[in-house]
């Protein structure tokens, strides 16, 4: 990435938590940085260094955040936004350009970049093997942006369909009740024999994966750092691994 004269934004992806996982074109976004900006967090991965401000900021102040770096970005600064995995999925890249929407017509002209990191979701799955090996979608299963009913159809849609199934945010302490309920929708759309796949803070010292059948899993096998992965009705075992094939039935 070549070093531009006036101010940028780049909305980098950090990816699952291995540092060795972070791509060589965040590396060095991150090196010619003068502000890095981000949920707490993330922002505490990126070593401080003479000439860069580190700006923290809360998980529910997305837009804030994003409004801050087109606001440095417009006066001269180079700034990093940063997201854990992939800033497009589920992460900081939708919130920055709606704030560049709203805001003032001289931040469309500026500098902006994104750039992929890995996503909490594909690292999962290299982890139990090939479970998204056919046609898969992603569901974020936190109602604090959209209303659980949506959530419900969703599920009911893809699980019917026979997608497999990546989850985001399944379970937290606030909302314990609404996993269960969304395992409930899988029995009744998958079949009860369906795998399921629990991947926990993958690529980190506490990686934990467990796979089990949509009739075995419990709602406390998730949290926050959960990743789960539903399989369709083709997914299957192969020794420690699990896989969808290629071609349907």
């Amino acid at each position: 990435m070549n070093a531009p004269t006036q101010g940028w934004v780049v909305i980098a992806g950090l990816g699952p938590g291995d540092e060795a996982l972070v791509t060589s074109q965040v590396q060095d976004a991150l090196g010619q940085a003068t502000d890095v900006v981000g949920y707490i967090p993330y922002v505490r991965r990126i070593a401080p260094r003479d000439g860069l401000t580190l700006h923290e900021s809360d998980n529910r102040v997305e837009l804030d955040r994003a409004a801050h770096a087109l606001d440095m970005a417009a006066q001269g600064r180079r700034v990093v936004v940063v997201s854990s995995g992939d800033p497009g999925v589920f992460a900081m890249a939708s919130a920055l350009f709606e704030a560049l929407e709203a805001g003032p017509e001289a931040w469309r002209e500026l500098d902006i970049q994104v750039l992929p990191g890995i996503t909490a979701m594909l690292a999962a799955a290299a982890r139990i093997g090939a479970p998204l090996g056919h046609d898969f979608c992603a569901i974020n299963l936190s109602d604090n942006l959209k209303p659980w009913d949506l959530i419900e159809t969703r599920l009911r849609a893809a699980g019917g369909a026979g997608f497999a199934m990546a989850f985001y945010n399944p379970r937290s302490k606030s909302r314990p009740h609404q996993f269960a309920r969304a395992l409930e929708i899988l029995r009744e759309e998958c079949g009860g024999d369906t795998l399921i796949s629990f991947a926990r803070a993958v690529s980190t010292d506490e990686e934990r994966i467990v796979t089990v059948t949509l009739d075995e899993a419990t709602p406390d096998m998730a949290d926050m750092r959960t990743v789960v992965i539903v399989g369709n009705r083709d997914t299957r075992r192969v020794g420690r691994f699990v896989y969808t094939p290629r071609s349907a039935e």
